[in-house]
C-alpha cells in the first residue's frame, strides 16, 4: 500500500472532496551506497554541529532560514504545515482548460488522489466524470513542503491524478541555446515526415520500451555474486559513419525503420533536391508585335498547406 504523502480536500466551487495523496509511480532503479574499497566498510555521512563540534541526532535537527551570517530564523514543520494559506489544507481548483493548452515541460510528478472515506465517494466520482466528459483538465493551487504550487488534475482510468506543475517563471528561456537560422528544403521536410510515418506506433508496448539499463545492472550483480565473467555489450554489425547528406540520412533511416517492422526494406528513394532546368535563350526578332504573350504554365507542385 503506497504511503500517504498529504491529506486534505479538493475544493471544486462549493463542492469539497476529502482525499489522501499517494505517489502514482514507483522507482525500480538500483540504489548504490558508498564503501571503503580496501575493506568494504560502509561510508556514512555524519551530521555535525559546527558550533558545538559534535554529531547530532535527528531529533536535534530542524529547518532554518539564513537572513545573514549571524542571524538564522528557525522554521518548524508545524509552522510550515499551518501556513496562513487557503491552499494549505485544500487543493483549490482555479480553472478548467484543454490539456493541449499546457506545455508538457511544465508538468511534473504524478500522484493519485484517493477519496477519504465513503463521504467523499460521490463528490469524487462527480469530479472524475465531469473531467472525463468535458475532455478537460483542472488547474489548481496547493501548498506542500513550505511553498505554494500549481497542479494539474486529470483522469487516469478510474482515478484522479494530481500532477505537480512548474510556475511560468521556473521555465528557462531556450533562445540562447538555439543555433543560427538555417534553411530547409521541402524535400527534406517531406523526408522527415516519411520517416515519422514509418516510426509511428499505436502503443508503447514492446521490448524497445522496457528498462534495459536496470536489467543489465541485475546481470552484472548476479555475475559478480557467482564469480562469473561479466556480460559484454554485443559488437555492432557495422560502425556507422558520419552522414553529411541530410537526404541520404533520411533515406537510410526510413529503410531501417521499415526493416525493423518486418517490412520490405527496399523502398523507393526519397525525392532528391530538384534543380531548375536551364531554358535556352529566346531569339529576339526585329518585328514588334502587339499581341500579348500567353501566361506561363504554373508548376505542377501542389501548394503546401500552412
Amino acid at each position: 500500500m503506497p504511503r500517504t504523502v498529504w491529506s486534505g480536500a479538493i475544493s471544486f466551487g462549493l463542492v469539497t472532496v476529502p482525499c489522501n495523496v499517494q505517489s502514482a509511480t514507483e522507482d525500480h532503479s538500483f540504489r548504490f551506497h558508498q564503501y571503503h574499497l580496501e575493506d568494504m566498510g560502509r561510508v556514512r555521512v555524519r551530521k555535525y554541529c559546527e558550533v558545538e563540534d559534535r554529531e547530532l541526532t535527528s531529533d536535534e535537527i530542524g529547518k532554518g532560514y539564513e537572513l545573514s551570517k549571524t542571524q538564522v530564523i528557525p522554521i518548524s514543520d508545524e509552522e510550515l504545515r499551518d501556513l496562513p494559506l487557503p491552499t494549505a489544507k485544500a487543493i483549490e481548483i482555479e480553472a478548467f482548460v484543454p490539456l493541449e493548452s499546457i506545455d508538457p515541460i511544465r508538468i511534473g510528478e504524478g500522484y493519485y488522489l484517493q477519496p477519504s472515506g465513503q463521504v467523499a465517494a460521490k463528490p469524487y466520482k462527480l469530479l472524475r466524470e465531469a473531467l472525463k466528459r468535458s475532455s478537460k483538465v483542472a488547474v489548481a493551487k496547493y501548498a506542500w513542503s513550505g511553498r505554494e504550487r500549481l497542479g494539474l488534475l486529470r483522469v487516469h482510468e478510474e482515478a484522479i491524478v494530481l500532477h505537480a506543475m512548474r510556475w511560468p517563471d521556473e521555465i528557462r528561456d531556450p533562445s540562447e541555446l538555439l543555433p543560427e537560422p538555417v534553411e530547409l528544403s521541402d524535400d527534406e521536410i517531406d523526408g522527415a515526415l516519411a520517416l515519422m510515418d514509418n516510426m509511428t506506433r499505436e502503443d508503447l508496448e514492446g521490448e524497445e520500451f522496457q528498462d534495459s539499463y536496470t536489467e543489465a545492472i541485475a546481470q552484472i550483480i548476479e555475475a559478480k555474486r557467482e564469480h562469473r565473467e561479466l556480460p559484454k555489450l554485443p559488437e555492432p554489425e557495422s560502425k556507422p559513419g558520419q552522414i553529411v547528406d541530410l537526404m541520404a540520412a533520411l533515406n537510410e533511416s526510413v529503410q531501417k525503420a521499415r526493416a525493423s517492422r518486418g517490412e520490405d526494406a527496399d523502398v523507393h528513394e526519397l525525392p532528391k533536391k530538384k534543380t531548375a532546368k536551364k531554358q535556352p535563350a529566346k531569339k529576339t526578332t526585329a518585328k514588334k508585335t502587339t499581341k500579348k504573350t500567353s501566361a506561363k504554365k504554373t508548376s505542377g507542385r501542389r501548394p503546401r498547406s500552412a
